[in-house]
Parts: C-alpha cells; structure tokens; sequence
C-alpha cells in the first residue's frame, strides 16, 4: 500500500470511528421516553439519517491534539451535532431554501408536516445547548463552551450569516445591480458556515488545560479556512455533483441568485479560491503543530475530493 494509501485509510478509519461514538451519544440524547412520539420521531429523523459528522469530528480531533480524550469531548461534539441539525432542518423549510431531500432522505417538513419540523428544529438547538451544560467538564470551561457555541450559532455566527445571505438573494429589497462582491462573499460564508466549525476546534483547545495562544490561533485560522473550504465544495457540487450522491437536489443557487464564489468567479475560479483557502488552512497547523495534526491536514483534503 502506497503512502497516501496508508494516511487516507488511517483517516477514514478515524472518521468512522468518530461517527460511531457520537452517533451512540446521539442516540442516548434522542431516547423516546415520557417525550412526544411525533416530536421525537421528526428529531431523530433529522439527526440519525446519515451525515459526515465532520463537525463532531473536528472537535474529537482538535481535542485529541492536546491529550484530550474521553466523555468530556464526546459530549461537546455531540451537542455540537445537535445544534448543527436544528440549522440543517430550519434552513429546509419551505420559507427559507425550501429543499425536499436531505441526505438522501425527505427533509422533516416533508417527512412531518412543516410545524413539526420547526418545533423538532427548536428542540434540537435547546437539547444541544442542555446537552453542552451537563458536559463533564470544569464549570469555568463549560461556560466558555456555552458561550462560545451561542456566539457562533447566533446572531453573530450561523444566523447572522444566513440573514445576510437571504439579503444578498433580494428577499428583502430589488437585489443591487453590481454582484455582491468576493470580501462580503467570505464574510456571509465565515458566518453561515464557517463559525460552527470555527467552535468545532475551538471547543477542542477549550478542553485543553495546556492550549497556547499560538496553537489556538492556528486552530482558528484552520478553522475559518476549512469552513470558507467547504462552503466552496458544497457550491461547487450544486453545479457539478451528482444529486444521488450529494442527497439533495442541486442547481439552486444560481436559480435564486444565491451570493457564492462559483457565481462569482465561476468554476474554475471557484477551484481556485478552494485551492487557496485550503493551504492556508494545512500551513496554519504546519506552524504550529507540525506532523501531529496530519488528521486535521487530511480532513481539507478530504473536504477539496469529496462528491457529497
């Protein structure tokens, strides 16, 4: 087995590995109980139908960087994913993309009914937010966690960047004659995309008692490149994919005027800018951790191939 052989294997046999366990925390987070069958059901739906759990992952990865293993990350990661999902089945809804496939599967508003699915999305994000405060952690780090999770899921973060990309599509007002340009095209992508896995690697420095300033830099810059990195492949694959393998449907963005880099620069341009954004985010580790966060390093890689 060639070299690149051996580290692509190694690397997704760590990102197996990582769905598996945070797939059984998922689990346990989403048991019926003496809570709503319908409501429950819709839940699992949206979380338990697949996914790469890159986001779980990154915290796993970013966590075992500084020694960091166990229930203390699982955890985090695994609220992380709650939240993320409460996004994915928000950001379906008829009144907002108004998407009918999700990993390959019918999207919950499909699946339900549209008022459950808004109310499994509202459960999602508070069950993450009451996962994270019973995280195994010291109280000091569980309330950074907290906070920085609201932070990049917010107003200032996810939300925030999906209003300024409802508005650069013309919702709110006739959409501006001049193209909306490459730095506000970052900035909606930094916010809508890029600031959960921003906290992804942040949460793993946050349980590090021994994290520096330098290396917490390097994981945010990592960070914030492999979030502009995947929303680029993600617009890439709406031009380029294959709808059965992405599992949705695809050629939207151009049809609602979507503000992306493909519609910008166009695909080869797209390329790229994906080019770039990712060796920024392989020399930022290089700097600081060197050899040790080949996972990481693999993980842009895997984001640059990927076909779903």
């Amino acid at each position: 087995m060639r070299a690149d052989d051996a580290e692509q294997a190694g690397f997704e046999a760590r990102l197996g590995a990582a769905q598996e366990t945070v797939r059984a925390a998922l689990e346990a987070l989403l048991a019926e109980g003496r809570r709503p069958p319908r409501l429950v059901a819709a839940m699992r739906h949206a979380v338990l139908n697949g996914g790469k759990r890159m986001r779980p992952f990154l915290v796993l990865e970013s966590a075992r960087l500084f020694g960091v293993t166990g229930a203390a990350p699982v955890a985090v990661a695994a609220a992380l994913e709650l939240v993320h999902c409460y996004s994915l089945v928000h950001d379906d809804l008829p009144a907002m993309d108004d998407d009918d496939l999700r990993r390959g599967q019918p999207t919950v508003h499909r699946a339900f009914d549209e008022a459950t699915a808004i109310l499994a999305g509202d459960a999602l994000l508070t069950l993450g937010f009451a996962a994270l405060a019973a995280a195994p952690v010291s109280p000091g780090r569980r309330a950074r966690l907290v906070a920085a999770l609201a932070r990049g899921a917010g107003m200032d973060g996810m939300v925030g960047g999906q209003m300024l990309d409802l508005a650069a599509e013309g919702r709110f007002e006739p959409p501006r004659r001049r193209r909306t340009g490459a730095a506000a095209i970052r900035r909606i992508q930094a916010l809508k995309t890029g600031a959960l896995i921003a906290f992804a690697v942040e949460a793993g420095a946050i349980l590090a008692p021994r994290a520096g300033g330098v290396e917490r830099r390097a994981l945010r810059i990592y960070g914030q490149a492999l979030g502009l990195a995947f929303q680029i492949r993600d617009d890439l694959l709406d031009v380029e994919g294959d709808a059965a393998s992405v599992g949705k449907a695809l050629a939207k963005d151009a049809a609602v005027g979507k503000a992306t880099f493909v519609g910008l620069l166009g695909i080869e341009g797209a390329r790229a800018e994906l080019d770039r954004v990712t060796e920024r985010g392989r020399a930022a580790l290089a700097a600081a951790f060197g050899d040790r966060a080949a996972t990481l390093v693999a993980l842009l890689e895997f984001n640059r191939a990927r076909d779903r």
